[in-house]
C-alpha cells in the first residue's frame, strides 16, 4: 500500500483516539484513499524520529513522510487533485487554516480538562505514567483528577464557546457547507477523540452540533462510529 499512517493508540491498537489523527482518517476518507493503519504509543518516540516527528500524526507515501495533520491535508489536496477536493479551492483552504487553529485551542484545548483523567485508563502502564508525568507539568503540578474535577462545571462553558459554530449549523448542515469538508474534519477530530477515549457527555441532545456530530459520525459508510469508543448520548 503506498499510504501508511502512524496514529495513537493506547491497550488496543484498533483504536486510535488522537484528535489530530482523526482528522488525517476522515480527509483519507474524504479523499477516497485507503492507508494502512501503523498502530504508534506515546512512549514509542524512537518509531517516528527517522521520519523527522516525536508526534503523529505522520503519512508515509511511497515512504516519504508527510508531517502533521495540516500538512497532510494539503499534501493530500495537492497530490491527489483528482479526488474530492477538501477545501474546495483556495478560499476555502485560507479559512480552514483559521478553524485548524480555532480547533486546536477552543476545541482540543476546551475538552481536554474535561476528559484528560479518563485518558490514562485507555493506556498501558508506561504509556499512562508518561502521559500522567507530561501533562501534569503542563497544569502546574495538578493531578490529572484536581484538573478534571471541575468538569461538570467546566462542560457548561465549553458548551458556550462552541455558539458561533452552532449558529452556523442552524443555516446550513455541516461548517463546509451543503457538504463536510476538512473544515468539519478538525472540529470533529476532538469530539471523536472523547468519544474514544471518555464516557464523558459533552453535548445535550437539541443542539445543533450534536446532530452535526452524529451525520459525521455516519459518513462514510459510519467509519468514525464502527471505531471502538464509548456511547455519545447526550446528558
Amino acid at each position: 500500500m503506498s499510504l501508511k499512517l502512524f496514529e495513537l493508540v493506547g491497550t488496543d491498537a484498533s483504536r486510535p483516539f488522537s484528535p489530530f489523527c482523526w482528522r488525517t482518517r476522515m480527509a483519507l476518507a474524504h479523499k477516497g484513499l485507503a492507508a494502512e493503519s501503523l498502530p504508534w504509543r506515546f512512549t514509542e518516540k524512537s518509531v517516528i524520529a527517522p521520519h523527522g516527528s516525536e508526534k503523529v500524526p505522520v503519512l508515509l507515501h511511497h515512504d516519504k513522510p508527510v508531517v502533521d495533520s495540516w500538512a497532510i491535508a494539503n499534501y493530500l489536496e495537492d497530490n491527489f487533485p483528482n479526488q474530492p477536493s477538501l477545501f474546495g479551492g483556495e478560499g476555502g483552504r485560507a479559512m480552514a487554516r483559521m478553524i485548524n487553529a480555532w480547533g486546536d485551542i477552543a476545541i482540543v484545548g476546551g475538552i481536554f480538562p474535561l476528559i484528560v483523567a479518563d485518558i490514562p485508563n485507555n493506556l498501558a502502564e508506561v504509556d499512562a505514567a508518561y502521559f500522567r508525568q507530561s501533562r501534569e507539568a503542563r497544569f502546574g503540578g495538578k493531578t490529572l483528577e484536581e484538573v478534571m474535577a471541575s468538569r461538570d462545571a467546566g462542560v457548561v462553558t465549553f458548551r458556550k464557546s462552541l455558539e458561533v459554530m452552532r449558529q452556523t449549523l442552524k443555516k446550513q448542515p455541516f461548517i463546509g457547507g451543503s457538504a463536510p469538508n476538512y473544515a468539519d474534519y478538525i472540529v470533529f477530530g476532538g469530539f471523536q477523540w472523547a468519544r474514544v477515549t471518555s464516557p464523558f457527555k459533552l453535548l445535550e441532545a437539541d443542539d445543533p452540533v450534536y446532530a452535526w456530530r452524529e451525520k459525521l459520525l455516519d459518513a462514510f459508510d459510519g467509519m468514525a462510529r464502527k471505531s471502538p469508543g464509548h456511547p455519545v448520548q447526550a446528558s
